[in-house]
């Protein structure tokens, strides 16, 4: 649903806002695309003609979402998510922006690409769509990219998208020339040599169903390296999606030092655990894989206390040729940006997060780290708003999901709330009914 950008009035709302460290009753006036005023009492009589008046009485106003990490087929890959299906599943999940990866075909590793998909995302997409370019050429670990010229056509990050860089050199390079060019270096910390044949998390669980394992050490053993790389250089550095307690304790320890690294984890990493493969699971195969009880109660707690700056969807579409098979052959991945927002608030009736940190680190969090204007409610900020029902009930039905591919780790979980309105620069792009 995308209407035109008549004033909007949300009133008598729970207003959170993670950025001026706000949660509590209000009404968010926005106009022209803005957001004009945030306080209580606004009434309906102080507001523009025509101003399109919604009672959100018993629902929740936040930034809008903002997901760090989410795979899009376009170029090359439009058979597993276009532009168009993947902007209508962050609407539908409360997402305002989405930051895409450079894993397409042709990489987006070069001016060109970095301009193809902002005028392509431009054209299709219903909400904010921001590239993030290649670390490398090729994504091959190799040679790095033109930091510089890929930073001024419109890449907000540089990544080689779900590959380690395991030459050191490479990347001790990368993050010295991105220092001069205050460019974020986003990395995924896996050692392919340790990760070897290992389809899930290495112990007990992968033993009793006769799968191959993959150590937490297999993660902790790049970060550490990358840590280092960090204090010899002084570049800016995200590890790009954390999956055990090993991890961190690296990470407080570089925190601890004063080095500028910030971290993320996936919300399937803060909802599930290995347990939830049961009988050979396969949508439930990711990298990093699921990991164990202990480790996810670990980062629940770290995004509680902040050492873990931001919650992301790793949405990441497969289709059935490679997703319906045996687990060992399956490829990892699964999408999420319908159910990334769902999960979370599970988190919060579960009183294991508050609502202002969930929000804080999906929203407000992101922003900071990648220079966007929105991630906040301050008037004059972008009206990229998402409005939240916390206590609807919902079953996920994949023939319902947006996305063209249905591999969700969520297929008919329980929820219980929502995002019931999207706006997107004062539009609204979404509303549910």
């Amino acid at each position: 649903m995308l209407t035109d950008r008549r004033p909007i009035l949300l009133a008598n709302a729970r207003v959170v806002d993670p950025s001026r460290d706000f949660d509590g009753p209000g009404d968010v006036l926005i106009a022209d695309g803005i957001i004009r005023e945030t306080r209580r009492g606004i009434g309906a009589a102080g507001v523009p003609e025509g101003t399109d008046v919604v009672n959100c009485s018993g629902k929740i106003v936040a930034p809008g979402l903002i997901d760090m990490r989410a795979f899009v087929g376009e170029p090359g890959f439009s058979h597993r998510e276009t532009f168009a299906s993947a902007s209508q599943a962050a609407a539908t999940g409360g997402i305002t922006t989405i930051i895409c990866q450079p894993e397409t075909s042709p990489v987006i590793d070069n001016s060109a690409t970095v301009d193809f998909v902002m005028r392509r995302a431009r054209d299709t997409a219903i909400v904010n769509i921001q590239p993030m370019a290649a670390l490398t050429k090729g994504m091959r670990g190799e040679e790095m990219t033109e930091f510089g010229l890929l930073k001024a056509a419109g890449a907000i990050a540089f990544s080689d998208g779900d590959r380690s860089v395991t030459n050191s050199q490479v990347m001790r390079r990368a993050l010295t020339y991105a220092r001069d060019f205050d460019a974020l270096i986003v990395h995924h910390t896996e050692d392919p040599d340790l990760v070897g044949e290992g389809v899930m998390n290495e112990g007990e669980f992968a033993s009793r169903l006769g799968l191959m394992g993959i150590p937490n050490a297999a993660e902790a053993v790049m970060l550490e390296r990358d840590m280092r790389l960090v204090a010899l250089t002084g570049g800016r550095y995200h590890a790009a999606s954390l999956s055990c307690v090993d991890s961190l304790e690296i990470l407080k320890r570089a925190r601890d030092a004063g080095l500028a690294v910030s971290a993320s984890v996936s919300i399937n990493h803060l909802a599930l655990n290995e347990n939830d493969i049961g009988p050979y699971r396969s949508f439930l195969k990711l990298s990093p894989p699921l990991r164990s009880e202990d480790d996810r109660r670990a980062l629940v707690e770290a995004v509680a206390s902040g050492l873990v700056d931001v919650i992301m969807s790793d949405h990441n579409p497969q289709d059935v040729e490679v997703k319906r098979l045996p687990f060992a052959e399956a490829a990892p991945g699964a999408i999420g940006l319908e159910t990334m927002l769902p999960a979370g608030l599970r988190l919060v009736h579960n009183d294991e997060l508050d609502l202002k940190t969930l929000i804080r680190a999906m929203s407000t969090r992101p922003a900071e780290l990648l220079g966007l204007a929105g991630g906040t409610l301050r008037v004059g900020s972008p009206a990229d708003v998402v409005v939240i029902d916390p206590d609807v009930p919902w079953v996920v039905d994949p023939a319902d999901l947006k996305s063209p591919c249905k591999n969700t780790p969520f297929d008919e979980a329980r929820f219980t709330g929502r995002a019931i309105r999207t706006i997107v620069g004062g539009r609204t792009v979404y509303e549910h009914v």
